[in-house]
């Protein structure tokens, strides 16, 4: 039986701001204790914030990378990103001996852009509502994946990005739980210097950083190019073939 995070959370100091990292800490000294090795269905939303998240993990877990991004715009620039995080996968692997594996998901840009249009979110701020219901949307479509395909746990390396509310997260993670028959892995991965430890990473493994999360809102917030964008993309894609 593997440990469901809320049993370690249930006996914290209800006052206190939890660490995830340490509750991470602790589900996985039970793994050690019990010398289990889990599977876990690990979201990404880019290579860049899979980087030291799967280095932490492979320590102790068999990992599958999960790209389920339907968010990203312009479909050029999610192809860029899905092709970008399979290589690392691949490099990862041979570099280091273990077997990561990587599973995309359906690109349904018009699924994200529905749930935008009918919560009205399409002028939240960046880090805003916007941005919770599409951790919602994405943590939710990673537990129903980890459950059909029969993992242990399910997680996300969002919570590795300085720029994201690693607390929402994994409250949204641990609510999601409560619907699947599946556990939700917490997680702080910039702990630790792992924000440091990914742009060493990326530079290492030549990884391609975006400039933008990845919605089209967001981006226009941003003042981003997406013509731009749109052009390097298929010049990055052309190359690749």
């Amino acid at each position: 039986m593997m440990e469901n995070s809320l049993n370690i959370i249930e006996k914290m100091n209800p006052n206190q701001k939890i660490n995830y990292d340490r509750v991470f800490q602790k589900v996985r000294e039970s793994w050690e204790r019990d010398s289990v090795r889990p599977k876990i269905l690990l979201h990404s939303c880019c290579a860049p914030c899979s980087t030291y998240s799967l280095e932490y993990l492979t320590q102790s877990a068999d990992v599958t990378i999960y790209f389920a991004n339907s968010n990203i715009h312009p479909s050029t620039e999610y192809t860029r990103r899905k092709m970008v995080q399979e290589q690392f996968v691949k490099d990862f692997n041979e570099r280091t001996g273990n077997n990561v594996q990587f599973i995309a998901a359906e690109y349904e840009p018009n699924v994200f852009l529905q749930m935008v249009r009918q919560k009205h979110l399409e002028n939240e701020p960046e880090g805003g509502k916007r941005c919770t219901s599409c951790f919602e949307m994405r943590l939710d479509i990673v537990a129903e994946k980890a459950l059909e395909l029969g993992f242990d746990y399910f997680g996300s390396a969002l919570t590795l990005s300085p720029k994201k509310n690693s607390q929402l997260i994994n409250e949204i993670g641990l609510d999601i739980q409560k619907i699947y028959d599946v556990n939700y892995l917490p997680s702080d991965f910039k702990k630790n210097n792992g924000y440091k430890r990914s742009v060493e990473m990326c530079k290492e493994y030549d990884v391609y950083r975006q400039c933008y999360c990845g919605c089209i809102f967001a981006a226009k917030a941003q003042g981003i190019d997406l013509k731009e964008q749109n052009r390097e993309a298929i010049k990055f894609i052309r190359n690749q073939s």
